[in-house]
């Protein structure tokens, strides 16, 4: 039987390790060929490695697969033409672009330095951006010239941005931003016959090894924690299924699927004249006590 992605072509940012390993692993699983960028580097964004890309490639190769290395930084503009670029000379083609380079410089606000701020936001805000403004653009030209398209952009979110977390005001505005991003770009690029959608998954990783998700499962038994939890909801949503989905926001964590509802005008007041500033006090506590109260990350 042919897997749900067979013959399609898919790029996945920082795909060597942890999620994005396992998405690699499950679309090659399912019959696609697998651009692996990453570029080796450690969980704060120093370094720089081809061999985790490169010795991932070979072992999707190993199971009879099809894959390519790419060392490409998804922050710079040309490197991010260039992944776009060996895709479609590799592979003939590009259906699905999966963003999921990161990085944690994690500080409270009083103490994060101009650096820490400034890493995050290049690797996960213009790391979305790049590779997806080029892939759009290959897209966009296939569709003007007749070709048909079905193609993906699967971005990555978190709860951290979605629903705030303490000492990470760098990585939450990012993931914020990639949501909003998301939304704004489903709208844009649905005439062309791409789908863009985001995940916010939660996984025992390296970039969460120490914040305290770990828990004690027998051997053999399901971890909800593992990694590879989260791919399933990425490659359905790489799939030609989920050609109709398209500006969502789902949540995968521990076992769980989440579909995260965009933000909503709440209770109102509308006194058809002016406000006195004077007046605002009991009329916005009103409006607060009326209000949904948001959920927490482990809610």
């Amino acid at each position: 039987m042919a897997g749900l992605c067979e013959g399609r072509v898919v790029i996945v940012t920082g795909g060597a390790r942890g999620i994005g390993r396992e998405h690699c692993l499950e679309f090659a699983r399912q019959g696609a060929r697998i651009v692996v960028n990453d570029l080796g580097s450690e969980r704060t964004g120093e370094g720089r490695s081809s061999e985790p890309a490169e010795a991932l490639a070979a072992e999707i190769r190993a199971m009879g697969g099809e894959a390519v290395a790419n060392g490409d930084d998804v922050s710079d503009w040309e490197g991010a033409k260039r992944m776009i670029d060996q895709a479609t000379a590799t592979f003939g083609g590009l259906d699905v672009l999966v963003g999921n380079a990161g990085i944690l410089r994690d500080r409270m606000l009083a103490n994060m330095a101009i650096d820490e701020w400034d890493a995050v936001i290049k690797v996960h805000l213009r790391g979305t951006f790049c590779p997806a403004r080029h892939a759009a653009d290959y897209w966009r030209a296939r569709a003007k010239e007749g070709n048909p398209v079905d193609a993906r952009i699967i971005n990555t979110t978190s709860v951290s941005g979605l629903l705030g977390n303490q000492g990470q005001c760098n990585y939450g505005a990012a993931k914020a931003g990639i949501a909003a991003f998301t939304i704004t770009a489903a709208m844009e690029l649905a005439r062309y016959g791409v789908t863009v959608n985001a995940i916010s998954p939660g996984a025992l990783t390296r970039m969460t090894e120490d914040l305290g998700y770990g828990v004690e499962v027998p051997a053999g038994e399901w971890n909800p924690r593992d990694p590879a939890n989260i791919a399933p909801i990425v490659v359905w949503l790489g799939s030609s299924e989920s050609k109709d989905v398209t500006g969502q926001v789902f949540e995968s964590t521990g076992g769980r699927l989440t579909v995260f509802e965009r933000w909503h005008r709440g209770p109102a007041i509308n006194p058809k004249r002016r406000f006195d500033p004077n007046e605002l006090g009991p009329i916005v506590k009103d409006l607060i006590s009326k209000s949904r109260q948001p959920d927490a990350i482990g809610g």
